[in-house]
C-alpha cells in the first residue's frame, strides 16, 4: 500500500474540490506576492469551474489526494503546439509531492514530445527554484511578469 497522497487523473467529480483548492490555497499563497486583489483576480480567472472542467475533460489535470482531501493539483495545456504546465501546487506539509505531480504530468505526454514548458509568476521565487531543481531553464520572461521555462525530455 502506498504511503502519503495518491496521485491520479482528475475526473468530473473533482472539479469543485479543485476550484476550492485554488480559492483557499492558491489565493492565500499569492496574496503576499502580488497583493490580495490581484491574487483574487488570478483565482477567478484560472480556478473557475468553466476553466477547470474544460481542463479535466481534456485529461489535462492530475490531483493528489490524502485522506479524501486534495493535497495537490497540476495541470498542463497546449499553447501553440507546446505542452505547458500551467498549474502545479502542493500543500506545504506534503514535501516532494510537487515532483511527483510533475512526474505524472510529464509521464502522460505523448512519447514524441521532446520538450515541456512551465510557467510561473516572476514574484514566485520558490516556484522558480522548484522548476530549476527539476531541470527547467528560463526561456523568457513574458509581459505581465510570467516566467516561461523549458525542459528537454529526450
Amino acid at each position: 500500500m502506498e504511503n502519503g497522497p495518491i496521485v491520479r487523473t482528475a475526473d468530473r467529480g473533482d472539479v469543485m474540490a479543485i476550484c476550492r483548492f485554488g480559492e483557499e490555497y492558491v489565493r492565500a499563497r499569492y496574496a503576499p506576492l502580488i497583493g490580495e486583489d490581484e491574487a483574487a483576480r488570478q483565482v477567478r480567472m484560472w480556478w473557475n469551474t468553466t476553466n477547470i472542467a474544460g481542463a479535466v475533460a481534456r485529461d489535462a489535470v492530475v490531483v493528489a489526494e490524502d485522506g479524501g482531501r486534495l493535497a495537490g493539483v497540476a495541470q498542463r495545456d497546449l499553447d501553440g503546439g507546446q505542452h505547458v504546465i500551467r498549474k502545479l501546487y502542493a500543500r506545504p506539509r506534503h514535501r516532494g509531492l510537487g515532483s511527483r505531480l510533475l512526474e505524472v504530468l510529464i509521464g502522460r505526454l505523448p512519447a514524441d514530445v521532446g520538450r515541456v514548458y512551465a510557467e510561473h509568476l516572476v514574484a514566485d521565487e520558490s516556484a522558480g527554484a522548484f522548476f530549476e531543481r527539476e531541470g527547467f531553464a528560463v526561456e523568457r520572461i513574458e509581459p505581465g511578469g510570467v516566467v516561461r521555462r523549458a525542459r528537454k525530455l529526450r
